[in-house]
């Protein structure tokens, strides 16, 4: 090693993106979680200090996900060093905006960049994933992955992991609303059901294979189109206060598609430039004030970088 520290940020993340429910995701640059790694002298990985989280993140390092997934590193690399990690939360906890996978892949990235990059970025997924299975008590890399490799990326299989990278059309802005509540991965999960009608497969399948294609084609308008949901929309709606309209008042405002990021409470809308993105924003947050419940806007293009050393 040639540094006795090291910072990085990894950027939130847009899961599912309306029909890919566990297979598609983007990563923003609207805010990120960061991470720093020091040298120890003494032996084995502890937690130094974790802020912004409101004492809510155990210091475990088996139960925290960044840490877990340091050590899922660590363990196939076969090395006890003294590390301290320092973990500052910036990306709210129950958002919908892969809080839980940032600090994963974060703690994945920065120990690899330390130790010299033993391991591609392919190879870290599999670590990250580990640490983000702890906040979401399942296998899915919808925020994993996007935050790790940056872009649009597609999962077309877990087994073996397969990933595609898709570039989307370079005008391609998203407006995010995050209303300030939580609701936990798990629990949103748990709503869904197992299985689902066959009518809405089909529907759900047609969508994910046009957005695609909108993506390829940088046909936005067909993006918009494609960006429905026939699986979870229906049920984790009901978690949002005013989500249909806050969702009317955002397409009356000119975006192309619009929906639920990952769990939520978060909610995503595409368009074409900055501006009726901003505008689309005041629109979703007018609807939300009604409930009394604070939130907060952003509008980021798609970034393509991932995880950063910043330190």
């Amino acid at each position: 090693m040639n540094k006795s520290f090291i910072k990085v940020s990894a950027p939130a993340t847009i899961s599912n993106v309306g029909c890919g429910f566990d297979v598609m995701g983007f990563a923003t640059n609207i805010i990120s979680d960061e991470v720093t790694i020091a040298l120890s002298n003494r032996k084995g990985l502890s937690i130094k200090k974790i802020s912004g989280d409101g004492n809510k993140l155990p210091y475990n390092v088996e139960t925290n996900t960044c840490t877990k997934a340091i050590l899922s590193v660590l363990k196939s690399l076969k090395l006890n060093l003294g590390l301290e990690v320092t973990i500052s939360k910036k990306i709210g906890f129950g958002s919908g905006l892969g809080s839980s996978a940032a600090s994963a892949v974060a703690g994945a990235f920065a120990i690899n960049e330390l130790l010299g990059r033993p391991f591609t970025k392919y190879e870290l997924l599999n670590f990250a994933i580990e640490g983000e299975r702890i906040a979401s008590q399942a296998t899915h890399a919808d925020n994993v992955a996007p935050c790790l490799f940056g872009g649009f990326i597609l999962i077309r299989s877990y087994n073996p992991i397969d990933l595609i990278e898709l570039e989307p059309p370079k005008n391609l802005f998203c407006t995010v609303i995050h209303p300030q509540i939580e609701i936990k991965t798990s629990e949103a999960r748990k709503i869904l059901g197992r299985t689902i009608p066959l009518k809405a497969g089909v529907a759900q399948w047609g969508n994910v294979g046009a957005l695609v294609a909108g993506i390829l084609s940088k046909d936005i308008n067909l993006i918009g189109r494609s960006v429905q949901d026939e699986v979870a929309e229906p049920k984790r709606a009901a978690l949002i206060p005013r989500y249909y309209e806050i969702k009317n008042a955002a397409l009356e405002s000119g975006a192309n598609g619009c929906n639920i990021s990952g769990s939520g409470p978060a909610i995503f809308a595409f368009s074409k430039n900055e501006n009726t993105a901003w505008q689309i924003g005041k629109a979703m947050k007018k609807v939300i004030e009604k409930e009394k419940i604070k939130s907060k806007i952003y509008v980021s293009r798609i970034n393509k970088n991932g995880p950063r050393v910043i330190g």
